[in-house]
C-alpha cells in the first residue's frame, strides 16, 4: 500500500471545465470546474481506483512514461500522485474489533499501568508495517 505516481491527460472543455483520464488505469477518469479543481479531483479518483485494486488484491498496472502518452494538441499530460495509506486513514477508518490472547502475567502488569491495549496494538502494527506514525 505505497505511494504512486501516474500520468494523466488533462483536456480543457468548451464549457471551461477540464476532463482528466488516466490511460494506465481502466475506468479511472474525472473532471473539474477549473484546472486546480481538476487536479484535486484527479488525485482523489486516482487514490480511489488504486485503493479498490489493493482491496480486491488485483494487480496494480505499471505507470507509463509520460513522454510516451499520446494526446491531442489542446490536451496536456501531467503526473498525479496518490497515497493510498493516507486515503485509507481518511476514508476507511472504522473500528474493527479483534480478539487477542496474551499471557495472564502480562495482562496484569499492563492493566496495573493502565495501558490502553487498543492503542498499543495500533502503534505496534503501524511500526511493523512501516507506516509513519
Amino acid at each position: 500500500m505505497p505511494k504512486y505516481i501516474y500520468p494523466a491527460i488533462f483536456t480543457p472543455e468548451e464549457n471551461g471545465m477540464y476532463s482528466v483520464i488516466f490511460p494506465d488505469l481502466e475506468s479511472c477518469y474525472t473532471q473539474g470546474e477549473s484546472l486546480s479543481d481538476a487536479y484535486e479531483m484527479a488525485e482523489d479518483v486516482l487514490c480511489l481506483c488504486l485503493y479498490n485494486l489493493e482491496k480486491e488484491k488485483k494487480d496494480i498496472p505499471q505507470s507509463a512514461n509520460m513522454m510516451n502518452i499520446h494526446h491531442d494538441s489542446n490536451s496536456f499530460v501531467s503526473l498525479v500522485s496518490a497515497d493510498t495509506i493516507e486515503y485509507r486513514r481518511l476514508y476507511d477508518n472504522k473500528a474493527v474489533k479483534k480478539t487477542l490472547t496474551i499471557p495472564s502475567w502480562l495482562n496484569e502488569m499492563a492493566e496495573k499501568e493502565e495501558i490502553n491495549f487498543s492503542q498499543v496494538l495500533q502503534y505496534a502494527l503501524k511500526e511493523k508495517l512501516h507506516i509513519e506514525i
